[in-house]
């Protein structure tokens, strides 16, 4: 089941946090507990990706992407990541969570996702392809940093994250079909 009541304490618990420009870095610390383990007592890969909307969403509403969604009848959907898994997180661990925006495109916003062990060594590090979206389809980037307020310009995209757009953009669509 969704984690509601753990993203409902994430909301409640940065609820007075400064405001953060649209590339801001907004750290959380999480726990990970029994429910979000594999067979082999660690933090499971699946439940990894649902942990990060416990540091993502916050990071939207610290923006004020999530009022501005209310208020435009948006949606915001995950169109595509890459995940790296380094450092096992063992049950009962704490880690501290670092997610911000790296820039946008014409259809998407980039958004990068850290998992960090009290040890200082990185766990997990995630790249997001994410967009707002109407009844129409997608929301260009540009549209939504006007009704926050921002400046419409993105940073550059990092080249890696340039070469990962490129990558994605020669995957076939639709998958091959094995029947």
């Amino acid at each position: 089941m969704y984690p509601f009541i753990r993203l409902a304490w994430q909301f409640f618990k940065h609820r007075k946090d400064p405001k953060l420009p649209p590339t801001g870095t907004h750290e959380s610390r999480h726990f990970c507990l029994p429910q979000d383990i594999d067979l082999w007592w660690e933090l499971n890969n699946g439940r990894t990706l649902t942990m990060y909307d416990m540091g993502r969403l916050p990071l939207a509403m610290r923006v004020g992407l999530i009022k501005t969604l209310r208020q435009n009848k948006w949606a915001l959907t995950m169109a595509g990541c890459s995940v790296r898994y380094r450092r096992r997180i063992r049950m009962f661990e704490a880690f501290t969570m670092k997610s911000r925006a790296v820039g946008w495109d014409d259809k998407f916003v980039y958004l990068e996702q850290s998992i960090w062990k009290k040890s200082g060594e990185c766990a997990g590090h995630i790249l997001y392809r994410s967009a707002v979206t109407d009844r129409s389809g997608i929301v260009a980037p540009t549209r939504v940093m006007e009704a926050l307020g921002m400046d419409t310009a993105s940073n550059p995209l990092p080249d890696w994250v340039k070469a990962w757009i490129e990558a994605d953009a020669h995957r076939p669509w639709p998958p091959m079909s094995t029947t």
